[in-house]
């Protein structure tokens, strides 16, 4: 290191463990789906932890990992995608503008991605914390009410109908959005490299050692 930069403590214990363990527990979700049911859900339910951890971290916690260090202006953000084309972007210590873009976009599809898998679930097994909740929204005639054997036998086939309907629906927008959020990984990763390219820093290893090297007028 030479007098014109410096070492920085940049991302704590909980953003790494917090960022390394979403993509384990992603991928680990995204690869075993109907196959591995029980591996699936496990899988989802810990995205689901981290995600929320990281949201609640995002309000309360430290400085560069707070929603309010890389949430920028559209201007801020349009600028910094012209200064990227130029070769020459302004350098931030914490995300820059088009990193915060990306972590609020991740962050959006994954809860997409969790609530769908958990009514998917609900629907499909009638299980998970949404289960309740669906199976009151989907029965809406109590079966008590229905007395004839023809009318029990028409229900029946209604109530099919509709929890293939409900089930087909969840499944499409569950994959979706798994499929959105794998090419927001792939496009996040891009960013990475690019970006460790441009401003001459490792940004992977960042994330492992929760320092950054960087010029000394860096913000």
């Amino acid at each position: 290191m030479n007098s014109s930069t410096k070492i920085v403590k940049v991302w704590d214990p909980l953003v790494r463990i917090g960022h390394w363990l979403l993509i384990i527990a992603f991928f680990t979700a995204y690869f075993t789906e109907d196959d591995f049911l029980t591996q699936h859900v496990w899988a989802g339910y810990t995205v689901a932890i981290v995600v929320l951890s990281r949201i609640i971290w995002g309000m309360i916690g430290t400085k560069y990992a707070r929603f309010a260090n890389f949430i920028y202006t559209p201007k801020t953000i349009c600028s910094y995608f012209k200064s990227l084309i130029t070769g020459k972007p302004q350098h931030y210590v914490g995300h820059n503008p088009a990193g915060g873009v990306m972590i609020i976009a991740l962050l959006l599809s994954l809860c997409a991605t969790v609530y769908t898998g958990l009514a998917l679930y609900a629907v499909e097994k009638n299980a998970g914390p949404l289960a309740s909740l669906l199976a009151e929204h989907n029965q809406s005639t109590p079966i008590a009410t229905i007395t004839s054997t023809a009318k029990v036998g028409e229900y029946a086939n209604k109530q099919h109908l509709a929890n293939e309907q409900s089930e087909g629906f969840w499944e499409g927008l569950h994959e979706f959005f798994a499929n959105f959020t794998l090419l927001l990984v792939a496009l996040h990763i891009g960013g990475v490299l690019l970006s460790s390219y441009i401003d001459k820093e490792n940004l992977i290893k960042a994330m492992v050692t929760g320092y950054k090297v960087r010029p000394k007028d860096g913000k």
